[in-house]
């Protein structure tokens, strides 16, 4: 109890927020004007990365910071995955083209499913925690974005190719295919977009804005054939031509150095996760809306899905802990004991000794209020005989 009581009042960062800013998965059915939970039944704090099945857009993978939940009937039920595998975090989901067979990455391995059963396979060495698993267009075929370094399965996992010639030394930070023919791999590394041909054999850089400018995110939309967009310092671009040449589309964001890590593009309207929330243009980018009302306060918007068969119908995660530092901490390898500092050792220890003495002194108080009550409560209503009316009775 006294372990409990210490975790539970431990000294750390306070944050401000909402009362409701507990992280979880959201979805919108119009584009974004409007949103709601589909994990309120369960308790999450950090929604990392969410797959679709290509088979029936229903059935949903969500990696979350303790573990994968898998729902059948679009978020309504969730059901914990691999709970005497996957332990902790979980950092990337994918399905296969199949929709039956899926692959997820923990804090030190990658596991996949081929039904309802999860295994162990093994991987290339520093390959999780996974920052992205991305399917391929041919059945079997997956990359994988790992803490560094970027793979090639065409076995669904069994073995795993080298698919980083000609990349930077920087890791991977976000992976799209285009499924058209040929198949085309996007990168974004070193602050830079990447395309890849091949099967991710050949690599060519891409100008996205302009030359000072930090790529951030890539995302294909649902035009035939797909258009390409990037964010590049907090303004939107987008190709025709997959990746050949670029525009800039409306205006950046309000708000400066904000970090944008999810695009959503269904119809004129735009998506955008973030740092600091989800922003949302309904005209294609020329005014941006501040963060929903819907959704989690001062939390970090990170992945952000859109429903392969619904234009209006997108999902986005957000976590009570930075993307960040749960990446860091996985890598690291360190618990949450493992992060505190001298100083918060220091104040833990003078608050429960505080704590004590603060007890004790109320025990010592009500002791001594009891004591003083005790005989008035063994009096009655007959007096006390005295000595002299003893000898008389007797």
């Amino acid at each position: 109890m006294i372990l409990a009581l210490s975790i539970a009042l431990w000294p750390g960062t306070a944050r401000g927020h909402d009362a409701s800013a507990w992280g979880g998965l959201f979805r919108t059915r119009d584009g974004g004007a409007t949103w709601f939970s589909v994990n309120s039944g369960s308790f999450v704090s950090g929604a990392i990365a969410l797959a679709i099945s290509p088979v029936d857009p229903n059935h949903l993978l969500l990696a979350t910071d303790s573990g994968v939940l898998a729902s059948r009937n679009g978020g309504r039920d969730w059901t914990v995955q691999a709970p005497d595998v996957l332990i902790g975090a979980a950092f990337a989901v994918a399905y296969d083209s199949d929709g039956a067979r899926a692959l997820a990455s923990g804090a030190s391995a990658i596991f996949r499913s081929d039904g309802d059963r999860w295994y162990l396979i093994q991987t290339p060495a520093r390959a999780a925690p996974a920052r992205a698993l991305a399917r391929g267009a041919t059945p079997g075929r997956v990359y994988l974005a790992g803490w560094s370094g970027l793979y090639r399965s065409d076995d669904w996992g069994n073995s795993w190719d080298r698919a980083d010639n000609g990349l930077p030394e920087e890791h991977v930070d976000a992976l799209v295919i285009d499924p058209g023919t040929p198949e085309v791999v996007y990168a974004i590394a070193g602050g830079r977009l990447w395309v890849g041909v091949d099967g991710a054999r050949q690599w060519q850089s891409r100008q996205v804005g302009p030359p000072s400018g930090r790529a951030e995110v890539v995302a294909l939309d649902g035009a035939d054939p797909p258009r390409l967009w990037a964010v590049v310092s907090g303004q939107l671009f987008r190709s025709d031509d997959r990746g050949e040449r670029w525009q800039p589309v409306g205006r950046p964001l309000p708000e400066l150095h904000t970090h944008v890590r999810g695009v959503g593009l269904m119809g004129p309207s735009v998506l955008l996760a973030t740092d600091r929330g989800v922003y949302r243009s309904p005209d294609g980018g020329d005014r941006w809306e501040p963060p929903s009302n819907d959704l989690p306060a001062h939390l970090e918007a990170g992945p952000l899905a859109r429903d392969p068969r619904s234009a209006l119908t997108v999902y986005v995660g957000f976590a009570f802990t930075p993307y960040a530092e749960l990446w860091r901490q996985a890598a690291e390898g360190r618990s949450a004991l493992a992060r505190l500092d001298a100083v918060n050792l220091a104040g833990g220890a003078a608050f429960l000794a505080l704590l004590t003495l603060g007890a004790a002194l109320t025990l010592r108080r009500l002791g001594r209020f009891y004591h003083g009550t005790a005989p008035l409560a063994r009096s009655s209503s007959r007096p006390a005989v005295t000595a002299p009316e003893q000898r008389n009775a007797s």
